[in-house]
C-alpha cells in the first residue's frame, strides 16, 4: 500500500509534466485578454457607436458556441494537434484582418471567426487536461489551468499600454503571441487522449432538474459577456487613458481569480443558493454605487472594476456546483452540454445589451447593465430557495474553479471531478491499476 502511495503522482508532479500544455494555454489567454480590450478601445476611436460596437462583440460569442459545438467532431477525425494548429494558425490571421479593415462588419465576422477558434483551442487544452488527468488529481489539475488561465488574461489586459492602439503594434503582439502558444503544444510528448460524444439533455430538461443552475449559467454569460465584450469600451468612455484602461480590465480579471477559491469553498460550508444570493446582492450594490456616484478618479474606477470582478466573475463556478447538488452522477455529465449552451446564449446577448444602454444612458449604462442582471440573480435565487430548497445531503459535490468561458468538455471534466470524493476509494484503486499498465507498456 505504500508503496503504491508513493508511486502515485503528485498534483504539482502532474502539472510539471503538462508544462508545455498549460504554458500553451497561458500565452493563449494572454493574446485573448490583450485583443478583447484592444479592439474595444479602437472601436472606440473609430466612431463605431455603442450599440454597433455592442453586436461586433457579440460576434465573438455567437462564434465561440458554434466552435464549442463543432470542434469536437473534427478532434475524433484528425486528432488534437492538427485541429490546435489550424485554429491557432487562422485566430492569428483573423486579428490581423481587424487592424487591416477597420469597418464594423469586417469586425464582426472576423469576431465570429475568432470566437469560433477559440472554442476549439479550448476543447483541444481541456480535453487533453482531462484525458491525461485520473479521478484523484482532475479537480486540482482543473484549479491550475484555470488560475493560469485568468493570470494570462489579465497580463494580456496589461500589454494594451505598450503602444499605441491605433496602430499596427498591438495587433501585431496578439498574433505573436497565439501564434507562440504552438510552439510549446506541438514540441509536447503528451498522448493524444480519446474524446467522446456527450449525452444529450435540453434546457427544459435541466431546468426541471436544477432552475437556479440553468438560469443562473444564462445570466452569468450575459454579465460577462458585457464584462468582456464591453468593458474597455466603458473605462474608455468614462475618461481612462489607454493605460489606465488595460490596468482596469486587469484588475477587473484579477480581482475574480483572487476570490474564485475563497468563495467556492465558502459554497460548500454554506448553502450554495444562499452564497449565489449573497454574491449577486454585493454585485448589485457595487455597480449602483458606480452609476449613481460621479466623478470617480481613475485609481477610484480600478478598484471599483477589481471588486466588481470578485463577484460578477466568481458566480459562474458557483452555479456550476449548485447545478451539480441537484443531479445524479448519471446526469452530470449530459447536463454540462445544456449548461455551457446557457452561458453562451446568454454571452451573445451581453455585449448587446450593455451596448444599448450605454447609448441610451451613456458609460453608466454597463454599470446599470450589471446591476440589472444581479438584481435578477438575487430574486430568482430567493424563489428557488422558496421552492427549490437544495436537499441537506453529507454528499453534497464539492466546488471547482471554473471560467466562465469553459467549454462543453470542460464543464463535464468539473461536473466530473465535484464527484470524485464519493468515489475516492475506487479511484485510488483503479489509478494504481492503469497507472501499472501504462508503465510497464511505455517500457
Amino acid at each position: 500500500m505504500n508503496a503504491t502511495t508513493a508511486s502515485r503522482p503528485t498534483t504539482l508532479s502532474a502539472a510539471w509534466s503538462l508544462w508545455t500544455l498549460l504554458l500553451g494555454v497561458g500565452l493563449l489567454m494572454m493574446g485573448n485578454g490583450l485583443q478583447g480590450s484592444l479592439l474595444g478601445v479602437r472601436a472606440s476611436a473609430a466612431d463605431f457607436g455603442n450599440t454597433i460596437t455592442g453586436l461586433v462583440m457579440s460576434s465573438y460569442f455567437v462564434g465561440f458556441l458554434v466552435g464549442s459545438v463543432l470542434t469536437p467532431r473534427k478532434l475524433r477525425e484528425v486528432g488534437h494537434v492538427r485541429v490546435f494548429a489550424a485554429l491557432a494558425s487562422i485566430t492569428s490571421v483573423a486579428i490581423l484582418i481587424h487592424a487591416l479593415f477597420v469597418e464594423p462588419l469586417v469586425w464582426a465576422a472576423m469576431r465570429f471567426v475568432t470566437g469560433f477558434t477559440y472554442a476549439g483551442l479550448y476543447v483541444v487544452a481541456e480535453s487533453w487536461l482531462n484525458g491525461y488527468a485520473s479521478n484523484r488529481l482532475r479537480g486540482r489539475l482543473l484549479a491550475i489551468y484555470m488560475v493560469i488561465s485568468y493570470l494570462g488574461m489579465g497580463g494580456g489586459q496589461l500589454l494594451l499600454g505598450s503602444a499605441d492602439p491605433s496602430g499596427m503594434a498591438l495587433f501585431l503582439l496578439v498574433s505573436i503571441l497565439v501564434s507562440l502558444a504552438l510552439v510549446p503544444i506541438l514540441i509536447s510528448y503528451t498522448p493524444q487522449p480519446e474524446l467522446s460524444q456527450p449525452e444529450a439533455m435540453s434546457l427544459r430538461a435541466l431546468y426541471r432538474l436544477s432552475p437556479l443552475g440553468t438560469v443562473g449559467c444564462f445570466m452569468t454569460g450575459i454579465t460577462n459577456g458585457a464584462v468582456f465584450g464591453m468593458g474597455a469600451v466603458f473605462a474608455t468612455n468614462s475618461g481612462l487613458s489607454v493605460a489606465q484602461v488595460s490596468v482596469f480590465m486587469g484588475a477587473f480579471i484579477f480581482g475574480g481569480a483572487i476570490l474564485q477559491w475563497p468563495l467556492g469553498k465558502l459554497s460548500d460550508k454554506a448553502d450554495r443558493q444562499w452564497v449565489i444570493v449573497g454574491v449577486a446582492l454585493v454585485a448589485v450594490v457595487l455597480a449602483l454605487v458606480g452609476a449613481l456616484v460621479s466623478g470617480w478618479s481613475p485609481m477610484a474606477l480600478t478598484l471599483l472594476g477589481a471588486l466588481l470582478g470578485a463577484t460578477t466573475l466568481t458566480l459562474y463556478s458557483i452555479f456550476l456546483a449548485c447545478a451539480n447538488d441537484f443531479l445524479t452522477d448519471q446526469q452530470t455529465v449530459a447536463a454540462s452540454a445544456s449548461l455551457v449552451l446557457a452561458l453562451g446564449i446568454g454571452a451573445i446577448l451581453g455585449p448587446a445589451s450593455a451596448g444599448v444602454l450605454m447609448e441610451w444612458l451613456g458609460p453608466d449604462g454597463f454599470l446599470w447593465d450589471l446591476a440589472v442582471m444581479h438584481i435578477v440573480m438575487v430574486l430568482f435565487g430567493l424563489y428557488c430557495i422558496r421552492y427549490y430548497p437544495t436537499s441537506e445531503s453529507p454528499e453534497q459535490g464539492h466546488y471547482v474553479m471554473v471560467a466562465s468561458d469553459t467549454t462543453p468538455l470542460g464543464t463535464a471534466w468539473t461536473e466530473e471531478a465535484a464527484q470524485e470524493e464519493g468515489q475516492l476509494e475506487l479511484a485510488l484503486e483503479m489509478e494504481a491499476e492503469g497507472e501499472e499498465k501504462s508503465t510497464d507498456q511505455s517500457a
